[in-house]
């Protein structure tokens, strides 16, 4: 190998977003992570949702008032709108 052009491999403490924090080896000398083996569903079997940034409730309030139809036509349809469809021509 070439020398002077790798990093150097040092030991690595990694901190979760859950509060768990274990060692381990990187090129850097601290990561911080959202989630780890201790808090990720896949691993402790229970459902949680894992949601920093509010996008759960954004989406449910962007989907609640109007089906997922009228966004894909990119038209709301207004309460006058509706009326005429509903009795026709």
């Amino acid at each position: 190998m070439k020398e002077k052009i790798h990093p150097k491999y040092v030991v690595t403490q990694v901190t979760c977003g859950c509060g768990n924090a274990f060692t381990t080896r990187s090129t850097r000398s601290e990561l911080k992570v959202d989630i780890c083996n201790a808090c990720h569903p896949f691993y402790t079997g229970k459902l949680k949702y894992v949601d920093s940034a509010g996008r759960i409730e954004k989406f449910q309030k962007k989907f609640a008032a109007s089906g997922y139809a009228d966004l894909i036509s990119g038209k709301k349809k207004t309460a006058k709108a509706e009326t005429a469809e509903a009795e026709g021509p």
